[in-house]
């Protein structure tokens, strides 16, 4: 190792980022690029893999460049990304075949019911820690594959590759030399056996996947390879790779079985901290690794809310009622209270615990005294329902209600988001000094592999909280807005809303 820096790719769902950090953390330069959302069709979502291509060279050159250390003072890089999302592409030429697929896609909900009829669920969900959805990435893998003339043929002859965005990034910064991606990206994919850490051949059969076209599957600090010659000045080691949410709770520092952290931003994900025990859910969450260092897997409860921030830029891009997020901050305390009206922000299905792909967002309570404001704050507490959906379902599956929950992404910035949450989870809520926990968890990750940092201790002093929120809402209250929310909720899925059950399974 001849740097001191790290430079952290995070490529999200309408973004990527690229930072530098110092050996101490410390961000010391950043570059972003709005990533454009393509919806060929309702329920379809889609990404140009040459739009994330293009914005990643271009953001990781810029961030380089600001920072004054030069790729020669780039110790290693690490990558987090948007997880689920598909690309498959030819292994001669590196061009995929079709657009990718993005996590929040629901085209192939009919097969996932047709698959779920069959019996299939119990296997997968054994196996994978997962549950038959189109959120993942197999079915997606499938579409592709019986979509494009020819895919199936070629992919079954080795001659196209998949990956999620990390394994696509990887292959091109490598120059086709390195196909291959870490645990917590595989085990999102409903074909690798996360308890045995391989691609399992049943599953693959059953989705109908040739295990030809999977990469390898690494530790998430590993030495993936070298950047090819002339994307940089030097060659840099790629060093750590992790999805999204992974790389926030690792970044958070969250490393000690029950600590927890909540991302909020294009949806909210939270994961709490399981140690070694790979925790079997009944209340519809998912078991999934948290990381994998030296071999050793460290495994974490989640929950997947599909839409959080994308209902603020719904109200911004859709509506037009706000002209940039920060606003809701302050809408939200321009009235006294949501005035009745909820918001369930089912724009792409339900998420975790109901997992409803079939449902359509819903604002419900809406009379002439409503207004902008009140559809603001209904956005903003609708991001608290569902986390305390997953929080009480987490609690009900054996999981110890965490004393602290850390909070990241962008909506975290928002004050008044942060104390309802407080109020809500009836738990203290942690800001961390630097939002881009992602993006730090990527740099943590390659630091390990190249030797810049030593060990989990070292990564946990280089954490700092920026603000605490502690609950002050009062009990009624909040039972009061809770049962609102549920009422919603029935109204929305036309059947009563369940309390989560308690588990047996340990």
């Amino acid at each position: 190792m001849t740097g001191t820096h790290i430079l952290a790719i995070d490529q999200g769902t309408t973004s990527t980022r690229s930072l530098v950090f110092d050996r101490h953390a410390r961000r010391m330069a950043s570059a972003h690029r709005e990533l454009p959302q393509q919806y060929p069709q309702p329920g379809w979502v889609e990404h140009d893999p040459e739009d994330i291509w293009r914005d990643t060279l271009a953001t990781a050159r810029e961030a380089i460049a600001a920072s004054g250390v030069g790729a020669a003072g780039i110790a290693a890089i690490g990558i987090a990304n948007q997880r689920e999302t598909t690309v498959v592409w030819d292994r001669r030429s590196g061009a995929a075949i079709h657009n990718a697929i993005v996590w929040q896609d629901r085209r192939t909900a009919d097969r996932c019911r047709t698959l779920k009829a069959a019996g299939a669920e119990p296997l997968v969900r054994d196996r994978t820690g997962l549950l038959l959805d189109p959120y993942f990435s197999a079915t997606k893998i499938a579409w592709l594959l019986d979509a494009i003339p020819g895919a199936r043929a070629r992919a079954e002859a080795g001659e196209l590759a998949f990956g999620t965005i990390d394994s696509f990034l990887l292959w091109r910064l490598t120059g086709g030399g390195s196909h291959a991606t870490d645990i917590t990206n595989a085990a999102r994919t409903l074909l690798f056996d996360i308890r045995k850490g391989c691609w399992d051949a049943e599953l693959c059969r059953l989705f109908d996947v040739p295990m030809a076209m999977l990469p390898e599957v690494h530790d998430n600090a590993h030495l993936y390879g070298e950047t090819a010659p002339g994307l940089f000045d030097t060659t840099i080691p790629i060093a750590g790779m992790a999805g999204d949410q992974q790389a926030a709770l690792f970044g958070q520092a969250c490393f000690a079985p029950g600590t927890a952290k909540s991302t909020y931003g294009t949806g909210c994900f939270m994961l709490l901290n399981t140690g070694s025990d790979a925790l079997r859910s009944t209340n519809r969450l998912l078991t999934t690794p948290a990381y994998r260092l030296d071999g050793q897997t460290t495994y974490a409860l989640e929950g997947s809310i599909f839409v959080a921030g994308a209902a603020v830029k719904w109200l911004r891009d859709g509506l037009g009622v706000i002209t940039h997020a920060r606003e809701t901050d302050d809408m939200a305390t321009q009235v006294p209270d949501n005035h009745g009206v909820y918001m369930v922000p089912a724009f792409v299905g339900l998420g975790a615990p109901h997992w409803e792909p079939n449902a359509r967002a819903a604002i419900h309570g809406l009379t002439l005294g409503a207004g902008a404001a009140h559809l603001a704050r209904a956005a903003l507490e609708a991001v608290g329902y569902q986390t305390r959906d997953l929080l009480e379902a987490m609690i009900a599956d054996g999981a110890t209600r965490p004393a602290v929950i850390r909070v990241d992404g962008g909506m975290a910035a928002n004050d008044w988001l942060c104390q309802f949450l407080g109020d809500l989870l009836e738990t203290t809520v942690e800001r961390p000094g630097d939002l881009e926990t992602t993006a730090r968890g990527a740099a943590f990750f390659a630091g390990l592999a190249v030797g810049l940092w030593t060990d989990l201790t070292e990564l946990e002093g280089l954490w700092s909280r920026n603000r605490c929120f502690e609950p002050k809402m009062t009990a009624e209250h909040r039972e009061t807005l809770v049962a609102g929310w549920r009422d919603a909720l029935h109204r929305t899925l036309g059947s009563p809303v369940m309390p989560p059950r308690q588990s047996e399974m340990r």
